[in-house]
This record gives structure tokens, C-alpha cells and sequence, in this order.
């Protein structure tokens, strides 16, 4: 078990397995030193826990952990072309999109449940730019969906 993992389980989080693509794409891809993953919605075991818009139909702090679950999956698509979480030298960007009520606002505060759980597990590793981007709808109705690019440690 990587470092990584270790920490995850030091949280009670398992790294899942990494969502299977919904069209004509690849999770995760690698090119160089850096990963860039797909947009990851927030899949537990095959399934969206909650659809909807933020600020209508969910909440801003069910959105909030929806966002942790899509960087939770994000590292499982990261490890699915790296082999091991432990050759990340830092996440470099983070992108949510929030699928937002005409009047919601709080797409950065949705997007902190990801970027705080990067932050967790990777330490300093894990500080990131980042873009927190309101739409109008999302993927099978998903609340959020996040993307990360990270780079990786020579090997």
C-alpha cells in the first residue's frame, strides 16, 4: 500500500476503482511527467448518489462532499496509469464545474470539498490552482464534476 493509500485509510476512505468512461475518452491520461484526468463525477459503486442542481435540488454541503468523491475518483484514474498514488510530486490544477441554480453562487466553497481532500491526503503536494466553474447542467444530472492534472516525480 502506497503512502498515499495509507493516509486515505487513515481518513476511512478506500481508493476506488476508477469509473469507467461514459463516451469516447480515457479516465486518465499520461503525457511526460504530468497526468491529466477525465472530468470525474462523483460515482459511488456505478451509481450518482444524488442528481440535481446545486442550490435547488442539493445542497451546498451535499455538493461539497460530491466534490471530495470526484477527487477521490480522480486519484483512482491517476493510479490507473501510474501504478502508484506515491509518484505524484504535485497536484498542478484542479477544474469543478458545479451544476447550479440560476441564483447559486457558492461554486468555490462546492469546489473546496475537493481541493481540502487533495490537500488531506497529499500535504503540501496537494496545493493546487484551481477553477470553480458554474453550468447549467452536467453529465447523467450530476451536481459536480472535477478534473485534476498532477505531475509526477522522475522515475
Amino acid at each position: 500500500m502506497s503512502a498515499v493509500e495509507a493516509k486515505l485509510a487513515d481518513l476511512g476512505l478506500t481508493l476506488p476503482e476508477v469509473v469507467p468512461p461514459l463516451a469516447a475518452y480515457q479516465p486518465a491520461v499520461r503525457s511526460g511527467v504530468y497526468v491529466y484526468t477525465a472530468g470525474q463525477l462523483p460515482m459511488v459503486d456505478g451509481k450518482l448518489p444524488v442528481t440535481g442542481k446545486v442550490g435547488a435540488e442539493v445542497t451546498p454541503e451535499e455538493a461539497k462532499d460530491l466534490a471530495r468523491t470526484c477527487a477521490l475518483n480522480a486519484l483512482a484514474a491517476v493510479k490507473s496509469v501510474t501504478g502508484d498514488l506515491d509518484r505524484i510530486a504535485r497536484v498542478v490544477k484542479v477544474v469543478g464545474f458545479v451544476a447550479s441554480a440560476a441564483d447559486f453562487t457558492g461554486q468555490p466553497a462546492v469546489v473546496n470539498g475537493a481541493s481540502e481532500l487533495l490537500g488531506e491526503v497529499l500535504g503540501d503536494k496537494g496545493v493546487h490552482a484551481r477553477s470553480a466553474v458554474g453550468v447549467a447542467v452536467l453529465p447523467l444530472d450530476a451536481p459536480v464534476e472535477v478534473e485534476i492534472q498532477v505531475e509526477l516525480t522522475q522515475a
